[in-house]
């Protein structure tokens, strides 16, 4: 209001003087007074008339002048007026972002301060280990003092905000007047691991440890992870990384062996990092896996991982472990360490594969510290089939309390049958112990509603930034504007087999005017693929990008009608996940009568995700989906809708099976 009553003062001044020039009215004022002066002197000379005349001249002069002035006024006045409402809009709209400002600062401060609150309770715990290595504490208090820590997650932000600045002896006194609060019934989770997003992804493992253990910390658990200290570790999204003043010793090959501990925070999640000192060599190459002395590499990270836990004083709910690279914990954990302080812990074992499973020579057990004689029998470690070698998964499986196989279409039955790789007798036995979970995918990152690289958000409540994503899609890649042409996309990885005759079966038995859209990865393998087809389908209706590109990928996503995918069960890129999320039909790639199918299991003791794809979108082939979307349009509307809306990211049913086996474990 302030603001408008100086631009209406400003106004009116302005008002009183026209933008005309006053000189020029002063001599048209001169010359008026010379007439009258000539006009008076031949007064005698001159008639009445002629003065008359004169006379009314002037008056009309004068009445021009005036109706000049007055027009002059009036244009500036509207001139002013105009400039006003630019101004007040202008000023408006300054309030306006200010406030969208304001609030956005509000939130960034909400969300950083929740983002601190839970960074520093991870880091308080990390600092309660460091004190332990180093001697200023047992066990016991560190074990107290944790529960402390847990219990009140969300005052220790207002007690101990200032830790970094502390030293380990000023942290102490602290600790020690900190009020004891009572342990929630969240479980505590170590998982000792191989690979962690972003820190160092090679397969599927990665994504699957970060997602599952955000998903946890969502709901009230604590997780921690122990990782090897790679050479090839992306370090830039770790918060807080530090070594702790204090060499932690490990049992291997007869000897205690030096490590150097770093701890720090990603994603929220507690990380430790062991590096070797004297078997140095063993992490400080350009590949995490595919060494003749790998079991070498990860037994020794496994036992150290073991003495860590032990000598820190951590006595978790549950020691989290994967694939056969970390299974040896199984039998170490049993054999050794269970009485060292971790009566309470129980071992669940995640395989998301049993295709690699480590054959070695039974005397290289002891390595590690553990007993060959012992552990070369059928029911522990001997491989059924080469009976003379120890197979390391076999050891994981029989030593855990649990077992969770990721596999998100088939049933245990059918993966024990049919995708056990040898192991088929040994999952019999342990058959109830074992658990079937899908995989998930990040939805803070894979979603429509807020995905930054669409031009047009979208959601199953509100479908119309599909229609336009769909037409920019269509036009950053030169085809065909319309947002009723079906649009299909597929995604290749260097992990999945990309059939060349199904691709050129399928795009040949598809209407022309349906548009294709293939995407290659990093991998040379699929480039390679991609480049054949784009030599064989020469079509104005089909697009190839060979590069990856992130922003383009989303947008396919979102603009495509359906994706084809090389399976339902895919861990790496969770392609149909994603699909689902995006209002994609997922449509599967398989051999056979070059047809889009695949098998799903109608098993009961299959995921959700698997129930629900097979009563959607299993059966349906390419051809099948196109014609439904053109002859029943609104029926199709309404399966894409409920497939929007149902939830499989790592949120959901993987974090709710593996809960459930933690849950199962405390009871035992």
């Amino acid at each position: 209001m302030k603001m408008e009553s100086i631009i209406n003062s400003t106004i009116l001044s302005l008002a009183c003087f026209p933008k005309s020039n006053p000189s020029i009215h002063h001599q048209k004022t001169v010359k008026a007074r010379r007439t009258v002066c000539c006009s008076l002197s031949s007064k005698n000379s001159n008639s009445e008339g002629d003065a008359n005349g004169l006379l009314k001249e002037e008056e009309e002069e004068k009445y021009n002048d005036i109706w000049l002035l007055f027009k002059e006024a009036q244009q500036n006045i509207l001139y002013l007026n105009k400039l006003r409402l630019v101004a007040v809009e202008e000023l408006n709209k300054a309030n306006r972002e200010k406030q969208l400002l304001l609030d956005k600062i509000q939130q960034l401060e909400a969300v950083n301060k929740l983002g601190n609150e839970q960074s520093l309770w991870r880091e308080l715990l990390l600092r309660i280990d460091s004190m332990v290595l180093t001697g200023l504490i047992d066990s016991a208090e560190a074990s107290g003092m944790r529960k402390a820590v847990m219990g009140n997650k969300f005052s220790v932000a207002l007690v101990f905000f200032d830790i970094r600045q502390k030293t380990d002896a000023e942290l102490l006194a602290q600790l020690r007047h900190f009020s004891v609060g009572s342990r929630k019934n969240g479980f505590h989770i170590i998982q000792i691991c191989t690979e962690m997003e972003p820190l160092v992804s090679v397969g599927s493992l990665s994504s699957y440890v970060t997602g599952l253990s955000k998903a946890l910390q969502k709901k009230g658990h604590i997780v921690e992870v122990i990782l090897p200290k790679y050479a090839c570790l992306d370090l830039t999204e770790m918060q807080g990384l530090r070594e702790i003043e204090a060499e932690l010793y490990s049992y291997f090959n007869g000897q205690l062996h030096g490590n150097r501990i770093w701890t720090g925070i990603v994603h929220g999640i507690g990380v430790t990092l062991i590096q070797p000192l004297y078997y140095s060599s063993f992490f400080d190459r350009e590949r995490v896996y595919g060494y003749s002395d790998d079991f070498e590499r990860f037994t020794y990270f496994s036992r150290a991982s073991l003495d860590y836990i032990a000598k820190s004083g951590k006595q978790p709910d549950v020691l989290h472990i994967h694939n056969w690279e970390t299974a040896i914990v199984g039998p170490l954990f049993w054999d050794i360490f269970v009485k060292q302080g971790l009566g309470g812990t129980r071992v669940l074992l995640t395989c998301h594969g049993f295709d690699s499973q480590c054959l070695e020579q039974p005397d290289k057990l002891a390595l590690c510290g553990l007993d060959p004689a012992r552990l070369h029998r059928p029911d522990r470690l001997q491989d059924h089939t080469m009976t003379h070698l120890v197979n390391i998964l076999k050891g994981g499986l029989v030593y855990s309390n649990k077992v969770v196989m990721v596999q998100s279409i088939y049933s245990k039955e059918r993966i024990i049958n049919s995708f056990s790789h040898g192991l088929e007798p040994t999952l019999a036995i342990h058959k109830d112990k074992l658990l079937v979970s899908p995989c998930g995918f990040d939805n803070s990152t894979w979603d429509p509603s807020k995905d930054k690289f669409l031009p047009k958000n979208y959601s199953a409540d509100d479908l119309k930034g599909k229609s336009i994503c769909k037409v920019a899609l269509q036009q950053q890649l030169g085809l065909s504007k319309n947002s009723s042409t079906v649009l299909v996309g597929c995604i290749s990885t260097e992990s999945l087999d990309f059939d060349l005759n199904n691709q050129k079966a399928v795009w040949n038995a598809t209407p022309k005017s349906v548009q294709f859209i293939f995407m290659g990865s990093k991998a040379t393998s699929a480039d390679g693929a991609l480049e054949y087809l784009k030599k064989e389908l020469k079509d104005e209706t089909v697009r190839f990008i060979n590069k990856y590109d992130e922003a383009l990928l989303h947008l396919i996503f979102a603009g495509s009608d359906i994706i084809l995918c090389q399976s339902f069960h895919d861990p790496l890129l969770q392609v149909p996940l994603k699909a689902l999320k995006y209002g994609a039909a997922p449509v599967a790639v398989t051999s056979n009568e070059n047809k889009f199918r695949h098998f799903v299991d109608r098993e009961q003791e299959t995921t959700r995700f698997s129930r629900f794809i097979s009563s959607t979108f299993g059966y349906l082939s390419l051809s099948q989906a196109v014609d439904e979307i053109k002859n029943s349009p609104s029926k199709w509307k309404q399966k894409m809708v409920d497939a929007m809306a149902k939830d499989f990211s790592w949120n959901a049913e993987c974090c709710d099976v593996h809960v459930s086996a933690y849950t199962a474990l405390k009871s035992l």
